[in-house]
């Protein structure tokens, strides 16, 4: 045997052992929990329990539309969960307020349901990962079901909620830029739902949305005939090789570049498509490109298995670097400057630690 090795080796734990181990069955515990929060999530039921007073199985599945039996079992999972409270003696069922704050599109914490349904969707494409693992090889976009309808959902609360507020007031005298009328470019809109608010805010700007994803701008498209917007158009495009010279005054992106083929490239090609004294507004994953640095970052195992999961792989599938989720705030600001924004100012809101904001300059 190898002496370093002889040398490294420790008695085994037994008390370290089992406390691991008891870890592990919390975690699968917990998983199950999210499977069910996210069934909870796309069922309404959350939703109807907030709206009702304590109940019994039968009552909230006759309020939802559901059937009875798996509503029961739903609800048998989530109170040993201690997320739904249980009265014995009369047989019902209620969600506190407190735990509906986080639960429901109205919640005034924020609905982290969503994180719930993005986890579940994501573990659908077992197989194909298995295979990347083994194979090197990626996915694309289309192979992950419903994920444009979830992050439309996160991007409603990480980006629509705040726009107004919070995120536009990073760009000196972009409101009063976009009530008199500019050209502004979301690249990776998704479903397009920040374009389409800052379409209806500001009539006299004209907005274009750019995705990779057929089915999201068909999504956007709809919706923006249904509100009768008429300054504002979305495509179906992939912006590897993005080459659009002056056309806009403002360019936007919503976590979208870190899963691109080439985020470099891209920057490059969003600059290129920026007027002089134009504006680059980037919002990405805030985490840090060391390893080490992340252990205190808001959700970093998520966003790591959701990097694992979907980012790396599609940026793989499209022979690209694979970057990740994580590549880091660090990466993202050297790409920019290396691009020839200046100045390029960062940004953290203080309601939302895990994302970055980045202001960048196009002289």
């Amino acid at each position: 045997m190898d002496t370093q090795l002889e040398r490294t080796v420790t008695p085994f734990d037994a008390a370290r052992a089992e406390a691991f181990m008891d870890s592990v069955a919390a975690m699968a515990n917990a998983s199950a929990l999210t499977t069910m929060i996210a069934i909870g999530k796309r069922t309404g039921l959350f939703e109807t329990l907030a709206s009702m007073p304590p109940a019994d199985s039968n009552q909230i599945a006759v309020r939802s539309g559901l059937a009875e039996r798996y509503v029961r079992e739903w609800l048998a999972a989530l109170v040993m969960g201690e997320i739904i409270i249980y009265e014995p003696e009369a047989q019902t069922y209620h969600l506190p307020p407190e735990h509906a704050a986080s639960l429901t599109e109205s919640g005034q914490l924020g609905d982290l349901g969503v994180l719930a349904r993005l986890a579940v969707s994501l573990s659908r494409i077992e197989d194909d990962l298995v295979r990347c693992f083994q194979t090197g090889e990626g996915t694309n976009y289309h192979d992950y079901a419903n994920f444009h309808e979830v992050m439309a959902l996160d991007s409603a609360q990480t980006v629509v909620a705040g726009l107004f507020d919070h995120i536009l007031p990073l760009v000196p005298g972009i409101d009063d830029r976009l009530r008199q009328g500019i050209d502004v470019l979301d690249a990776g809109c998704g479903r397009g739902r920040a374009l389409l608010t800052l379409a209806e805010h500001y009539p006299n700007s004209r907005f274009t949305g750019y995705d990779l994803c057929a089915d999201a701008i068909e999504w956007a498209t709809g919706e923006a005939a249904r509100r009768g917007l008429t300054n504002i158009r979305f495509r179906t495009k992939d912006m590897t090789g993005f080459d659009e010279s002056a056309r806009y005054d403002l360019v936007t992106s919503f976590d979208a570049v870190h899963d691109q083929k080439d985020p470099g490239a891209l920057i490059a090609g969003l600059h290129q498509a920026l007027r002089p004294g134009g504006t680059y507004l980037m919002q990405d994953i805030g985490g840090s490109a060391r390893l080490e640095n992340n252990r205190d970052f808001p959700m970093a195992a998520l966003l790591y298995t959701i990097s694992c999961l979907h980012c790396t792989p599609v940026s793989l599938g499209q022979g690209g670097k694979g970057l990740g989720t994580m590549w880091g705030w660090e990466t993202a600001k050297a790409l920019l400057e290396e691009t020839g924004f200046s100045p390029v100012v960062k940004h953290v809101l203080p309601h939302d630690p895990m994302n970055v904001w980045f202001v960048a300059a196009k002289a």
